[in-house]
């Protein structure tokens, strides 16, 4: 806990089940759904996510890289779904840390203009994207951790919800080292 009452929490479960503002999807370009957290958020919230997506794919088309756009949440325990694109790993001299960085200060941003105080992540671009875990962690805790001290942020809990004991681990490690 910050001096600011602001928190980074860690946890490792699934984040269909958190209850917060606003939850992030690790989406794909296409906003076309997908498998691991993408088919997670989904399924637990429904058809309406996806109808809510397939009208603003009409309007935009794809969705770029480090970017999001915003739904709502169907029934999962939030209001909103922010669908944020991360970039495919590739060796990390192609813009990756700031097309990553980029997704969390953009969620972040849409959380602000919502008035979400509490907002889910994933790690984002770790699954079949091919991240490595360390690397992420350090961008996705960076640029949170940055965003939190803001003196104007309405954001007052980022909950880190990841997907088993390494990844949590390496968060936490990551978290008490930045």
């Amino acid at each position: 806990m910050s001096p600011t009452g602001r928190k980074i929490v860690l946890m490792d479960g699934d984040i269909t089940r958190v209850p917060v503002d606003a939850i992030v999807n690790a989406a794909n370009a296409a906003l076309a759904g997908g498998g691991g957290v993408d088919g997670a958020i989904h399924r637990a919230g429904g058809p309406e996510i996806m109808r809510e997506l397939d009208a603003i794919r009409a309007r935009i088309g794809r969705c770029a890289t480090g970017s999001a756009v915003a739904t709502g949440a169907g029934r999962l325990p939030a209001r909103y779904v922010f669908h944020a694109v991360g970039p495919v790993y590739q060796d990390g001299r192609h813009g990756e840390a700031e097309l990553l960085a980029s997704c969390y200060r953009t969620c972040l941003a849409m959380a602000e203009e919502r008035g979400a105080a509490t907002i889910s992540f994933p790690a984002i671009s770790t699954g079949v994207y091919g991240y490595p875990l360390e690397e992420a962690a350090r961008i996705a805790l960076g640029a949170v951790k940055t965003h939190l001290e803001g003196a104007e942020t309405k954001v007052q809990q980022v909950v880190f919800v990841l997907f088993g004991t390494r990844a949590y681990r390496i968060y936490l490690d990551t978290l008490a080292g930045i």
